[in-house]
């Protein structure tokens, strides 16, 4: 039963499921996962190979880590989002480590990497596949170190606060200046310093339920 729920969620993701043979397509399907991950919970650690990942419901988010233990976000993954970089057996030319938290309790499918690896060494369609999904996010990760490189602090934490209002759809940013430092590469101190800047100039109001942006307006202009 639970084999034949995999098969119907792949044929409707993978577009090379129709191209390869029905052996190959059981042998993905019994090395798949259910697996649900609680909030906060680390599910790849560096440079293991962790399997692909199909997100079903919650969020996770990948990031990269220096040796003092500092973090940055390079992107994060909702409903309906796969990711390749947790495979790295199947991604051998991708050398840095990412890793990967549940920031929201999380329900996910997962193919065993090593599983994936041997059926896309039969099918030259698979890792083709593997590779496009994997560039295709590096868009996202050049848009994070673009701001760490080129952009001024005031203006990473104005695009940050607006892109989290629009994801929520709410004009109260709810995480904590240590959060918002973790996604931002960033340190705390400088974020609270920032925040209380906008604070005093009307921008935003800071309390213990986190960020409420009062000036939209003043804050896209910043953010421009």
């Amino acid at each position: 039963m639970e084999q034949n729920m995999f098969e119907d969620v792949y044929r409707e993701i993978l577009p090379f499921w129709g191209e390869i043979s029905q052996s190959d397509r059981d042998y993905i399907c019994r090395n798949s996962f259910a697996l649900t991950y609680p909030k906060g919970i680390n599910i790849h650690d560096g440079n293991e190979c962790s399997g692909v990942i199909f997100v079903r419901s919650g969020c996770l988010r990948l990031y990269m880590m220096s040796e003092d233990g500092k973090s940055i976000t390079l992107y994060r993954l909702y409903k309906g989002d796969m990711c390749m970089l947790s495979a790295s057996c199947v991604l051998q030319t991708i050398t840095f480590d990412v890793y990967i938290d549940a920031e929201e309790n999380s329900e996910c499918y997962v193919i065993s990497g090593s599983a994936f690896a041997d059926v896309s060494d039969r099918n030259p369609q698979i890792k083709i596949f593997a590779l496009e999904t994997a560039v295709s996010r590096f868009s996202d990760v050049m848009w994070v170190m673009q701001q760490i490189l080129f952009m001024s602090m005031d203006k990473r934490l104005a695009i940050f606060l607006l892109d989290e209002a629009a994801r929520t759809n709410s004009d109260t940013i709810t995480f904590t200046h240590e959060q918002i430092a973790r996604y931002m590469g960033s340190a705390r101190e400088v974020v609270s310093r920032m925040l209380k800047y906008f604070a005093n100039e009307g921008i935003v109001e800071v309390s213990r339920g986190g960020i409420k942006i009062l000036d939209k307006k003043r804050l896209r202009k910043l953010a421009l």
